[in-house]
């Protein structure tokens, strides 16, 4: 196995070195030069590698940063959609808006025939 399958195989068995790319704290580019240089068992990994990861916290920043506004502007949009369909449904409730019967008009025939 090459350097760059194995550095691969290490970033799957410690996920939180993901989240120092996505902070911008580190690049994978950093990432990988560390591992070709220094290897998986060394000192150098152990501010990186947090053990511990606590999910807890993770959905508590999750939380945090929602914004409540846009989604309640957007639930409101979904339910005045909703009522315009119910109310569009209640209208054509199989009511004809004509007093005549609807009739087909034959395949073969034309518009003025």
């Amino acid at each position: 196995m090459n350097t760059k399958d194995s550095f691969k195989v290490f970033v799957k068995k410690n996920p939180s070195l993901i989240k120092h790319v996505q902070d911008g704290t580190m690049t994978w580019q950093k990432f990988y030069e560390i591992y070709d240089m220094y290897g998986e068992d060394d000192s150098v990994w152990k501010e990186y590698l947090n053990k511990s990861v606590n999910s807890s916290t993770g959905l508590f920043d999750y939380i945090k940063n929602l914004d409540l506004d846009s989604i309640q502007s957007g639930v409101n949009s979904v339910q005045r959609v909703i009522s315009l369909f119910q109310e569009m449904s209640s209208k054509n409730d199989g009511k004809n808006t004509n007093n005549e019967e609807y009739k087909p008009r034959p395949v073969y025939k034309h518009f003025e025939d």
